[in-house]
């Protein structure tokens, strides 16, 4: 009995120290969605692209944004973590540092490209869209994914389940990329992207945690 009974304490002892190490990497996250309802997001343009099913914005139908408006400070340095589905053919985005408006592409802050298999773009998911791009297709259809955001002052890393994909660093004296996207850093909120009506994309269980 002694032979099965220590090899069980020290089980539940790795146990422990697991869900120790997990408790504390999960320390200072926010959820920012019920699951049920679109309460702390804003919908512009569009609002019928967005549905919420099995816990999950989808997002399917003409150009629409919806922001995250449920905290009025705002983001500058944080993570934000992602749940991410596509089906064949889509196109989405994640934004950050950007601000609602009412119609249009958000002009404020940076895309971080949703896009596994859709063809008429070949800037692929994880891309921090037309500034640093990725070309490799690393994620199949209907597969969830989490897309890790990191920011802090002007560098940014973009992870795609756990594989770093972008690391950027703005250059000094930056100016803005053209009269439509700006694409600098700041602060501001979040969006999430419905592309078209040819597109559907999921996102779910979305997270932040602000960094000092």
């Amino acid at each position: 009995m002694m032979n099965r009974f220590f090899p069980s304490l020290a089980a539940v002892a790795l146990l422990a120290v697991a869900a120790g190490a997990h408790a504390e990497d999960e320390a200072g996250w926010v959820t920012l969605t019920d699951g049920k309802t679109f309460e702390g997001w804003k919908i512009n343009e569009s609002p019928d692209s967005w549905s919420i099913r099995d816990g999950a914005f989808v997002a399917n139908g003409p150009r629409s944004h919806l922001f995250y408006v449920g905290d009025d400070q705002p983001f500058t340095d944080f993570e934000l973590k992602v749940d991410v589905k596509a089906e064949a053919n889509s196109n989405g985005g994640i934004y950050f540092h950007t601000t609602f408006q009412d119609e249009g592409w958000p002009k404020d802050g940076f895309e971080t490209q949703v896009n596994n298999t859709y063809a008429k773009d070949p800037r692929k998911t994880g891309s921090l869209y037309a500034v640093q791009d990725v070309h490799d297709v690393m994620i199949g259809d209907d597969e969830w994914w989490t897309q890790h955001i990191i920011v802090r002052g002007k560098h940014v890393i973009v992870k795609v389940n756990g594989k770093t994909v972008v690391d950027y660093t703005e250059p000094e004296g930056q100016k803005p990329q053209t009269k439509d996207f700006a694409r600098l850093f700041g602060k501001g909120t979040f969006a999430l992207q419905a592309h078209d009506p040819g597109s559907t994309v999921y996102y779910r269980n979305i997270r932040v945690k602000r960094l000092p």
